[in-house]
């Protein structure tokens, strides 16, 4: 029986559409790829530690993948770039006995979301409440609130950390007798070029500059090396612009944001401007929280506690300085961290006091928020990050 065989052009058509497919495919999946949410909390009413969510950000879908490790008090948390590895703050006033905080690290399981505990040290000064990692993924920084310094730790091919490699108390106060007596470190992060260390501290109204060192993990004060804000303002947290040409600063007891030229040869600040996040007409107790800058630079969100809303300002491309866009409510009670997904399109904001995260849906094109569904059921939720669910 005679086959007629197909024609070699025909193979190469039929192969050529074949690798079409499977590079559409691939890049759709690359393009609109799952992502793990963790979301930090405090225990004891309720939440006994991190929790872990599928989310898809083409659908804006979220499944509950239920507690991810039990841990006291995770109320920051962060990921390395990897995305193999979690580190969390555990806010406590005591640790082993001693007036200390903690930091916990976890291996991530990106296919059922759980966190494998690694180890847990010394955060070296009592109330952890923030932490970072710098550019490199080599060093976790910790901001120690209740002690008013700040310490580096070392990253191990494991993913353990090692000995501390920096250690830095700050000191001084400002004219907030219920809030200022003393430094209260309230973050720190690298700069974008991973050169200098920038802390915010409520306590002493100051942004604190550190040159830093990636190879060692070491910190130096800068010259000059500091930044002061308006007494009583009590910085919070840091965001830098994309370009690493203006640094944002969230005022937790003014309700306002510092605007900061900065030098990126010298690190050093310069203040350009200075915004309210409320209307004049608010005249309740208000405490801000989170920063973010969007991945293009030209928006900037900043979450208001009491007030309970989101406040989004557009950036100017040509100085940096804020206009006012939006106000929208938080959808709950006290917002604290929020997170920007990285496709640009969702914003989680964790409603501490209402046990709820809110989802808005960010336009693109002017920055505003729309609010979506919220995820229930989380007891005391504080701090949202994402990591690729699978590796990149």
């Amino acid at each position: 029986m005679n086959r007629t065989r197909p024609l070699p052009i025909y193979r190469a058509i039929n192969a050529l559409l074949f690798f079409t497919l499977i590079f559409s495919a691939l890049s759709a999946s690359s393009v609109d790829p799952s992502y793990l949410v963790f979301i930090g909390t405090y225990t004891g009413k309720g939440s006994q530690g991190i929790y872990s969510y599928r989310f898809d950000p083409a659908s804006g879908n979220v499944t509950s993948l239920g507690l991810a490790a039990k841990t006291e008090n995770p109320s920051f948390i962060a990921a390395d770039p990897s995305g193999r590895f979690l580190y969390a703050v555990n806010e406590l006033a005591n640790f082993n006995g001693q007036p200390t905080g903690a930091v916990s690290a976890f291996e991530i399981d990106r296919g059922s979301g759980k966190l494998k505990s690694l180890q847990k040290v010394s955060s070296l000064g009592a109330g952890p409440a923030y932490l970072s990692l710098d550019k490199t993924g080599r060093f976790v920084l910790v901001a120690n609130y209740n002690s008013g310094n700040v310490a580096v730790f070392p990253i191990g091919e494991a993913g353990k950390l090692g000995q501390h490699s920096a250690f830095e108390q700050q000191v001084g106060s400002s004219v907030n007798p219920q809030r200022q007596t003393g430094p209260h470190a309230h973050s720190i992060l690298t700069s974008n070029d991973n050169r200098f260390a920038l802390s915010a501290d409520l306590g002493t109204d100051q942004v604190l500059v550190y040159k830093f060192d990636a190879q060692r993990g070491t910190l130096t004060p800068n010259n000059p090396p500091f930044a002061a804000v308006k007494p009583g303002s009590g910085p919070r947290h840091i965001a830098f612009a994309p370009s690493g040409n203006w640094v944002y600063l969230a005022n937790e007891l003014s309700a306002t944001i510092t605007v900061f030229s900065y030098d990126a040869q010298s690190g050093t600040l310069t203040t350009r401007q200075t915004v309210p996040t409320l209307p004049e007409s608010f005249t309740g107790e208000d405490r801000e929280a989170e920063i973010a800058v969007d991945a293009a630079g030209k928006f900037l969100y900043v979450s208001n506690r009491g007030y309970d809303t989101i406040a989004v300002f557009q950036v100017s491309p040509k100085d940096g300085t804020l206009s006012f866009l939006q106000r929208v409510p938080s959808g709950g009670k006290i917002p604290r961290n929020f997170a920007i997904d990285p496709t640009g399109r969702w914003l989680f904001a964790a409603n501490h006091e209402s046990n709820n995260i809110q989802i808005f849906r960010v336009d693109p094109d002017n920055g505003r928020l729309t609010a979506g569904p919220q995820i229930s059921g989380i007891f005391d939720p504080v701090c949202v990050i994402f990591v690729p669910a699978y590796p990149q």
